[in-house]
């Protein structure tokens, strides 16, 4: 059985550093004793509050505990990377190599964690594919493109494999922002709550419904993805939307939907920190074996212009023509 404790699905800066930080080094050293003496409490303290509330210390205990019997203990590890936030650590299990990787702040609290299959990285190309499913966009009204294109200047995501053509889509006035009055609430965004709608027929593989809605400014670490869904396509293309309102998910694991049918309402949940929808074409159902699909939509509305078999980049409006 396979123990993963978040989703690492980055939707802000990427950060690379060559060499590992004091803080992430102390921090995981304490992990890896604390984990092979079987101190579950102890790891527990390092979480940050946030972290606490999304596994709570009878939680964590379950979860190390499962990890420590079905993998062993950790007899090594090695720094590999930093990114999305994360330090990310080759780790030699009794049983088993994994991907230990955690999120910690200057003082050493784990902000977020994971611990996945370990892949080697490769240095050959990976090659672009484009989606072959003809599709709408997943809204209504004028939307905002805030990251999108082939570029690290136009959409950041370009740095994952799995998230290389994802889109971050927001909805803007005419002075360009993303909310009215003061904006310290989700429901200041003129994004939130708006529907979101299937870009073509599928089969629903993923619903996840009971993830909060962050405070505009706060993120959370552990849900990463938040309220999802990944519709399967007919031809094996699996789109992924994050950041759904909590509870509006309408949709649910094997059922079957038609284009423009509602999937659920635009949120703020998972690591976001304002109301906006992320959405991503990958090749396969399992994020961290995935590689990116290049999205383009049928008949959508750019800058006031129509384009065809169209895919938008960054400070682009979009709409569905009619």
């Amino acid at each position: 059985m396979r123990y993963t404790l978040c989703i690492l699905l980055c939707l802000f800066s990427f950060v690379v550093f060559a060499q590992e930080k004091e803080s992430n080094k102390k921090a995981v050293d304490k992990f890896v004793a604390y984990y092979n003496a079987s101190l579950y409490d102890s790891v527990f303290v390092m979480f940050s509050p946030e972290m606490q509330n999304a596994l709570p210390l009878d939680r964590t205990k379950e979860f190390l505990g499962n990890v420590k019997e079905t993998y062993g203990s950790i007899t090594d590890k090695k720094f590999t990377k930093y990114a999305q936030g994360f330090a990310s650590y080759k780790t030699i299990f009794t049983n088993t190599v994994l991907a230990l990787n955690m999120a910690v702040d200057e003082s050493g609290i784990i902000k977020g964690m994971s611990i996945k299959p370990f892949q080697e990285e490769s240095d050959a190309p990976v090659k672009q594919m484009r989606v072959k499913t003809k599709l709408i966009l997943p809204f209504n009204e004028i939307w905002y493109v805030g990251w999108g294109g082939d570029t690290k200047e136009l959409n950041y995501h370009v740095e994952s494999r799995a998230q290389k053509n994802a889109f971050d889509w927001l909805m803007i006035d005419k002075d360009s922002s993303t909310h009215y009055g003061d904006g310290k609430k989700n429901e200041d965004y003129y994004a939130f709550g708006k529907p979101i709608f299937a870009p073509c027929d599928g089969e629903i593989v993923l619903a996840i419904d009971g993830v909060k809605d962050n405070v505009p400014g706060e993120m959370n670490s552990f849900n990463v993805g938040g309220n999802m869904v990944i519709l399967k396509t007919i031809n094996n293309e699996y789109l992924v939307f994050c950041h759904f309102k909590h509870q509006s998910v309408k949709v649910k694991e094997g059922q079957t939907v038609k284009q423009g049918q509602t999937l659920g309402l635009c949120g703020n949940s998972g690591h976001s920190s304002e109301p906006h929808l992320h959405f991503h074409i990958q090749d396969v159902e399992d994020m961290n074996k995935a590689t990116g699909i290049k999205a383009y939509f049928d008949n959508i509305i750019v800058n006031g212009q129509l384009k065809t078999d169209y895919s938008p980049i960054k400070d682009e409006m979009i709409k569905n023509a009619k």
